[in-house]
């Protein structure tokens, strides 16, 4: 039986990039931070953090999610796309069928699983990985291409390359929209939850009040400057580009995504979605 004594605050792990700025709101603007310990990082380290238990809430990469034992997903909000997002993008000099090199930024597992994807089923073959920092320059000084995610795929110059959005390329060959992360929680951090918190509706509202209208001035006033970006180009890659829902045309694109990345060898297993609910509470309690 959960019970309020005795009961450590839960450690969340979110991602410092901007896409995740409407997501954070009222932990960051509200009261909602005042029951969570908060530390900011990559996708990647998130997931590292579920996985190690130094977390027991994050944001995770969708690939991740494939990998890390006893997860559930809080249900409906998630980073996702239904057309170009702008910030996962394929960077090159040379057209798509001279790539054979790809400096690959691996701070999201998700988008180079998603690109092996592309390249393996339809893009006539996989190519050679080469894990780098997302330096655009010392990338394409080494290899054909780059694979950059978040904010340095904002700030490229697309008029200087040959450029793919991810997104754009998976819902045109696929038909599908594209799912790059969500919120997962620790099975055994549940034990851990004050009964009062109802965790799906504090991230829900939480998204919900950062994405008013109000709360997306501010972020594009914060975020614009600090990017080299202008206020309408960060207001509309959030209320654009990215969908915050994963309602169920974003499920069934996440979960095709899982069948080809599990066929390609890019994610060990096809993992069945396993949302926050009665069914999880049960797996807790016993």
């Amino acid at each position: 039986m959960f019970g309020f004594w005795n009961m450590r605050k839960l450690c969340i792990s979110a991602i410092s990039f901007l896409n995740t700025a409407p997501l954070m709101w009222d932990f960051e603007h509200g009261s909602a931070g005042d029951d969570f310990d908060i530390v900011y990082t990559v996708p990647s380290q998130c997931a590292e953090a579920l996985r190690s238990g130094s977390a027991d809430i994050g944001i995770i990469p969708a690939a991740a999610y494939a990998s890390i034992p006893d997860l559930v997903i809080l249900p409906d909000v998630a980073i996702a796309a239904k057309g170009p997002v702008r910030s996962i993008l394929l960077v090159s000099r040379v057209p798509l069928e001279q790539i054979r090199t790809v400096a690959a930024d691996t701070s999201s597992r998700t988008s180079v699983a998603l690109l092996h994807i592309l390249f393996s089923r339809f893009w006539g073959g996989d190519r050679e990985f080469v894990p780098m920092p997302p330096q655009l320059d010392s990338m394409l000084a080494r290899c054909d291409a780059a694979l950059l995610i978040g904010d340095a795929a904002l700030v490229v110059d697309r008029s200087r390359y040959l450029t793919w959005d991810l997104a754009e390329e998976w819902q045109h060959l696929t038909s599908n929209p594209f799912v790059f992360a969500f919120w997962a929680v620790r099975l055994r951090a549940l034990n851990e939850l004050r009964a009062d918190l109802d965790l799906a509706a504090m991230f829900r509202d939480s998204r919900d009040h950062g994405l008013e209208p109000g709360s997306v001035a501010q972020i594009a006033r914060e975020w614009g400057p600090r990017l080299g970006l202008s206020e309408a180009d960060v207001s509309a890659y959030l209320t654009v580009n990215v969908d915050y829902n994963l309602d169920a045309e974003n499920r069934k694109g996440l979960q095709l995504f899982y069948s080809c990345a599990h066929k390609c060898g890019a994610i060990p297993r096809d993992p069945q979605l396993r949302f926050l609910g009665v069914s999880a509470l049960c797996d807790v309690l016993g």
